[in-house]
């Protein structure tokens, strides 16, 4: 909420005690959904207040939602600032409502609002609400001419809408939400990340899936990744060809799965690793002996392909700018349409001689429409775009202490086959929020009794096998949401989490098998009797992370 002064804020206050005094008396539901149009907030315009009867309903460019309850459908717009335009849409049940408010993230750059899982809540009982983000489209571009819906992408968004939701409840319920949550992956992730480090008292548990939190950093690896798989000025002819890593995929489990079913945890026959950190790949094993072939990597492919893995890096000082794709990510494990592996984003996936989010680095970095990705320097380019950018759309500040002290609890997942965002980035953020947490301390064992406190509030999964939030050969279906409801409510911390990986479609879809996810650096290993498809059969163990893990210069953790 932007500084309104002491005055506007008891205004404020009066403006929701008294709509809220004024809804309890009302008779009927309805009523009230019609009265909530009304409610005068700060900034703010409700625009839509209408009652919705049970059934299906179809919010504008999405599918139908089938067996919904009879609720209030309320849409507003907020412009706390000239310039932003921050679009909400808030469901509140009619009956039976739970207590509780979830919020949900976006993915991408995109507006739209994740409408399933909205429909999914509200089934539950629970009142659910989306944000645009301040903009409508999915391309970066969006913010050509409108600065500020840069910052309303960053942060500003979520904490207005959820701060005028939270508003809003209070006048149509006659109380306030008892707790509220928020979920969200990818760029729901990095949502997650901004509001538990910025905003920490806006909600009381906090489920941050596959975060690109790191978002300049991001970009560069997406970058780092066209640059590499191309001769220089060359925007025709990929080095790789997409048609080579399958290929690719199949050396690196043939080379890594044997660690399986050991150190690494799960088991030697998994279609995916269990653990790509541990894989030390070395892709000349590949290389042709003469020529080229399609079982085969020429030498500028082992080349590229090393490059890839290492992650971007600054030339002048050789500090990695950002984590490299991890192995066994490079092809889609489930093909899907939307996820084929590093050819998602090693190109922009709408044309393939530009290198993905042309548009952020034209538009939010430089805004230039002419910049040039072959003269971007790693080096003085990416500290320009830093002092630019990361204040306002990173999220990195491992200082989660008033989070924790409002009594918040986060969990955050990451797939380990993730082929957008690395998973070395959420082990990287949840190592630098345990160093925190030992340097405050600084006494002795203080690294140990740090991992212990973290664990109290915060826990990470890695989700074997998982692509980017969901597909991929490992088990990708698990409860998260249900999980972080038990830990706040119920003061039950996850020890494990059950996932499932699911085969079929439709009536046909059926479970394969099941994992438990451990929270990190524990990893699942099999007992070694029972069922090896059944998640009982498998421990939760480990002594620590190990010691050889990737990471990056200081000056790019900001």
């Amino acid at each position: 909420m932007p500084d309104i002064g002491s005055v506007g804020v008891a205004r404020w206050v009066v403006i929701v005690l008294a709509a809220a005094a004024l809804l309890r008396a009302a008779p009927a539901a309805a009523a009230s959904c019609e009265a909530a149009g009304g409610l005068s907030l700060p900034d703010t315009v409700i625009d839509v207040a209408e009652p919705v009867p049970a059934g299906a309903y179809t919010p504008e460019g999405s599918a139908a939602l089938p067996g919904l309850p009879a609720f209030c459908r309320v849409h507003g717009t907020i412009s706390p600032v000239p310039g932003s335009r921050i679009g909400f849409e808030l469901w509140l049940p009619q009956q039976g409502w739970n207590g509780r408010l979830v919020m949900f993230g976006n993915g991408g750059y995109s507006s739209a609002i994740a409408w399933p899982q909205l429909a999914a809540q509200l089934r539950e009982g629970s009142a659910t609400l989306g944000t645009d983000t301040g903009h409508s489209g999915d391309d970066p571009d969006f913010a050509l001419g409108r600065p500020e819906s840069i910052v309303d992408w960053g942060h500003r968004a979520v904490h207005e809408s959820v701060t005028k939701a939270k508003a809003v409840m209070a006048a149509f319920f006659g109380q306030p939400a008892r707790r509220a949550y928020f979920a969200g992956c990818s760029t729901g992730g990095q949502q997650a990340f901004m509001e538990a480090q910025r905003y920490p008292e806006d909600f009381d548990g906090i489920l941050a899936g596959d975060p690109g939190h790191n978002r300049t950093h991001l970009n560069a690896g997406f970058l780092w990744q066209y640059l590499r798989n191309h001769a220089s000025h060359d925007d025709v002819a990929q080095v790789i060809p997409a048609s080579k890593l399958p290929m690719i995929t199949s050396a690196v489990l043939n080379a890594c799965r044997g660690n399986n079913g050991t150190r690494s945890g799960g088991l030697p026959t998994d279609a995916f690793l269990d653990d790509p950190i541990d894989c030390r790949f070395d892709p000349a094993s590949l290389q042709c002996r003469a020529g080229d072939g399609a079982d085969c990597l020429t030498a500028p492919q082992a080349a590229a392909l090393r490059s890839m893995y290492d992650g971007a890096r600054n030339p002048r000082t050789g500090e990695r700018i950002y984590f490299g794709f991890p192995p066994g990510s490079e092809n889609s494990g489930r093909v899907l349409p939307n996820l084929p592996g590093w050819s998602l984003y090693w190109a922009d996936p709408k044309d393939a001689a530009r290198p993905a989010r042309a548009s952020f680095w034209r538009v939010w970095a430089f805004g230039d429409p002419y910049w040039n990705w072959w003269e971007f320097h790693f080096d003085r380019g990416m500290a320009n775009v830093d002092e630019k950018l990361a204040p306002v759309i990173n999220a990195m500040d491992p200082d989660l202490g008033r989070f924790r002290q409002h009594g918040g609890r986060m969990i955050h997942y990451h797939g380990l086959a993730d082929p957008v965002v690395p998973p070395m980035d959420s082990i990287s953020y949840h190592e630098c929020v345990v160093n925190r947490l030992a340097e405050r301390s600084g006494q002795p064992g203080g690294a140990e009794r740090a991992r212990r406190e973290a664990a109290g509030f915060y826990r990470l999964f890695l989700v074997p096998g998982m692509e980017h939030c969901r597909g991929g050969a490992g088990p990708d279906s698990f409860d998260g949401l249900g999980a972080l409801i038990r830990w706040v409510e119920e003061g039950v911390a996850p020890d494990r989490i059950v996932a499932t990986r699911f085969e079929g479609e439709g009536a046909a879809r059926k479970p394969a098998f099941s994992r438990p996810l451990c929270p990190y650096p524990q990893q699942a290993r099999y007992r070694g009797q029972g069922d090896p498809t059944d998640a009982g059969s498998f421990t939760c163990s480990g002594d620590g992370p190990p010691h050889d893990l990737p990471t990056l210069g200081a000056e790019y953790l900001r």
